[in-house]
């Protein structure tokens, strides 16, 4: 005897009501989607989300208030089973990395066919990552521009790695020299082996570097 599945619950998360009545028309159209919650900002959903814990929420980025990076992130440590899809207008790396580090598990165009969505949800809904093709290639290069760093990145110290933090983090050489207990002169000289080890040459470069590598937080 086969088992019936449960439709997949989801959750839709857009201020924009023409835009939001269109995606619940997509989904409407599939029997195995249902649309249990619609919220028109963050706080909503999140509260929304901890409620009925949705299977997948479909978040849209920019919204007034509370972001959807913000509200993906929240949604994701209160309600983990729940698999967050970002759905926007935006094509560019500043959101598609933001929202991968908030813990998003896909990434869907609005321009995308309604059949790219369905096949979002389906895989969202298994844990599975969705990556729309033109933000996939996004992703493929940025990781081919930064696979010489994985070789500079191994010869950095542990108390390389510990000044590297700080000095993203924006601390001067006394303040670092005074937090791990060193000379000034000796910060200065790490702060020196750092920048060529990684052939990098200003602090800016540093915590763009950090941040990939999780030293440091986004927003630090």
């Amino acid at each position: 005897m086969q088992v019936e599945r449960r439709p997949i619950r989801v959750m839709l998360v857009e201020d924009h009501n023409l835009v939001r009545a269109g995606i619940r028309a997509v989904i409407d159209g599939q029997s195995d989607i249902q649309v249990i919650a619609e919220a028109t900002e963050g706080r909503e959903a999140i509260r929304l989300a901890r409620a009925n814990c949705p299977d997948v929420a479909v978040v849209d980025v920019a919204m007034p208030g509370m972001s959807g990076i913000e509200a993906t992130r929240e949604i994701r440590r209160l309600c983990p089973q729940t698999q967050v899809l970002v759905l926007t207008a935006h094509d560019n790396e500043e959101y598609f990395f933001q929202t991968l580090k908030a813990g998003a598990v896909g990434y869907v165009l609005k321009k995308a066919a309604a059949s790219d969505l369905i096949a979002a949800i389906e895989a969202a809904s298994k844990g599975e990552p969705y990556l729309y093709p033109s933000v996939a290639r996004l992703l493929v290069s940025d990781y081919l521009q930064r696979a010489p760093e994985r070789d500079t990145f191994e010869p950095l110290s542990d108390r390389e790695r510990e000044v590297l933090r700080l000095v993203a983090e924006g601390k001067t050489n006394r303040q670092i020299a005074d937090t791990l207990f060193l000379s000034i002169k000796t910060v200065q000289t790490h702060r020196d082996h750092i920048m060529k080890k990684l052939r990098m040459h200003d602090r800016t470069e540093l915590v763009k570097y950090a941040i990939r590598k999780g030293l440091i937080e986004a927003d630090s």
